[in-house]
Order: structure tokens, then C-alpha cells, then sequence
């Protein structure tokens, strides 16, 4: 077996009209952060078209806890947003999600 990994999950909404722009923000800002924090082995975005809303999940893998407080701060289970979030997402969810991720 594989050492452990972390996946952290979160989750953003949109209306549908900004789906494209918002993708190139956030590559621009929190793809773009991920990638520079040691300790990040990967991350990448899904999205999802919905009628007129656009969901957003990015995932990422970590390779401890620790890794994910350099990117987060020390209230790692907290969502981090960006300034000009306010100008898409339709709420700000509080909290992302972290799964022990096992690869055989």
C-alpha cells in the first residue's frame, strides 16, 4: 500500500454566465497557490453547468495535514477565499472537506 495522502474538497457556486471567467480566476489564484505550497501533489478543478448556476470543486492532494496549514493557516478545515470572490460566488461556504486518500 501507498503512503497516505490528503484530498481537500471545496466547493463554490456561480451564476452560469461567469462560469468561464471564474475558471480563469481561479486557475489564476488558488490553482495557482496550491501548486506553490511544498508539500501539494496535485490539483484540479471540476465544474459543473446547472441550469443557470455553475458549480465548482476543486481537489486537491496533499501529502499531510501539515502541507495543508502552509496553504490554509492553521484553520485548515476553514475555506480560503480570495478578494474578487465576492464578485461570482453565490455563497461562501465555512468549511471544505479533507478525506484520507488511499492508492493501491
Amino acid at each position: 500500500m501507498e503512503k497516505m495522502k490528503i484530498t481537500r474538497i471545496w466547493h463554490g457556486m456561480t451564476k452560469s454566465k461567469h462560469a468561464d471567467e471564474y475558471l480563469k480566476y481561479v486557475e489564476e489564484t488558488g490553482l495557482s497557490d496550491y501548486r506553490n505550497v511544498d508539500g501539494n501533489l496535485s490539483a484540479k478543478i471540476l465544474r459543473r453547468i446547472d441550469g443557470d448556476k455553475c458549480h465548482f470543486l476543486t481537489i486537491t492532494e496533499w501529502d499531510s495535514y501539515e502541507s495543508i496549514k502552509k496553504f490554509a493557516g492553521d484553520d485548515f478545515e476553514n475555506a480560503r477565499y480570495y478578494e474578487e470572490d465576492k464578485k461570482y460566488l453565490l455563497e461562501f461556504e465555512k468549511n471544505v472537506t479533507h478525506y484520507e486518500t488511499f492508492e493501491y
